[in-house]
């Protein structure tokens, strides 16, 4: 497909930027397929790890890295958004659907990936040299290269569990977990690019390396950002305590709640349960009279010798008394 027409428009002028060389053929490549292509041939960085079954014929090398590797699984990774989402309860939280991978699988799993690359490498040589490119080794270029990220994606995936293991494990204050988080995805993608299968190692203990170093820097550029812009102490800008006194709060309004039942008998409680109530929790007409003595609660033992019965019979008034006094207040709620 050769160049556009000179364009009118920005947005005309935009995808005529985007587009890349392409001999004319029977199937035209689209705009957003050559705006890849544009980006796969600019990429300087782009590069794989090299791998001795590369060197083998195209058809033995497939067939050896492709057809002849193990049956790979793929994670479930539905856990991770709400994982992020709910910060405060990932602390020991199981991750459903996470898989670990056999040293195998992770070998083939690698050198899928890094043979697309290799793949991709060579075709942007080849393709990098000519002034025109052929729609079939576009087409080529193409496939290879979403091969690689699909790839990419999988190991990412499949290591997520780890990048927040090493989040939690670090004690770094001047970050927050979640741009932890982000910085250590970040260092994950660039370990699966480095990281050679062929030195025998699991991928797991070259990318800890990698991610710790990763919150190391984010920690030290945060701690210089502070010490050139330092803030005096501000209390407004201190963590809230309105949640605890709005609990206290609402404990202080039960409390009061709970009294006023008690005082009025609004549980209709005999003379005998009042009495108990009262000397076990010293509230209604026993704190009323001692209050300057502030009485102390009873024990069930205390109060059976007052009213003479027993322990266990104090008990049972006791808890017949506090069911009446929760069906009260339920129902005023209510």
């Amino acid at each position: 497909m050769t160049l556009l027409t000179r364009p009118n428009s920005p947005l005309d002028q935009v995808r005529h930027e985007q587009c890349v060389n392409i001999a004319p053929s029977r199937r035209p490549i689209g705009l957003q397929d050559q705006a890849v292509l544009r980006q796969i041939l600019a990429d300087s960085k782009y590069a794989f790890v090299q791998n001795k079954l590369f060197d083998q014929p195209e058809a033995t090398a497939i067939k050896a890295i492709f057809d002849d590797a193990p049956t790979i699984r793929k994670p479930d990774t539905s856990w991770y958004h709400p994982a992020m989402d709910g910060l405060s309860g990932i602390r020991g939280q199981k991750h459903v659907g996470s898989v670990l991978l056999t040293t195998k699988e992770e070998q083939a799993l690698f050198i899928q990936f890094n043979y697309c690359r290799y793949r991709t490498c060579k075709l942007v040589q080849k393709i990098s040299e000519k002034t025109q490119i052929d729609s079939s080794e576009a087409r080529e270029l193409l496939g290879w290269y979403r091969k690689a990220e699909k790839y990419r994606d999988q190991i990412a995936s499949t290591n997520l569990a780890l990048v927040l293991a090493m989040a939690k494990r670090t004690r770094i204050s001047e970050v927050d977990f979640p741009d932890l988080v982000s910085e250590g995805n970040m260092a994950l993608l660039r370990a699966i690019d480095k990281f050679d299968v062929a030195r025998g190692f699991k991928f797991s203990t070259y990318a800890c390396r990698a991610i710790l170093k990763a919150f190391s820097r984010s920690g030290v550029k945060m701690s210089k950002y502070r010490q050139l812009f330092p803030t005096d102490f501000d209390p407004v800008l201190e963590k809230s305590n309105h949640m605890e006194l709005k609990r206290i709060k609402e404990e202080d309004d039960c409390v009061d709640d709970l009294k006023r039942v008690i005082r009025d008998n609004g549980a209709d409680l005999s003379k005998i349960e009042q009495e108990v109530i009262e000397h076990r929790f010293a509230v209604g007409s026993i704190a009323q009279v001692q209050d300057k003595l502030a009485p102390n609660p009873l024990t069930l033992e205390q109060v059976g010798k007052i009213i003479g019965l027993t322990k266990e019979r104090v008990r049972q008034i006791q808890n017949k008394a506090l069911e009446k006094i929760r069906v009260t207040l339920e129902d005023e709620y209510l």
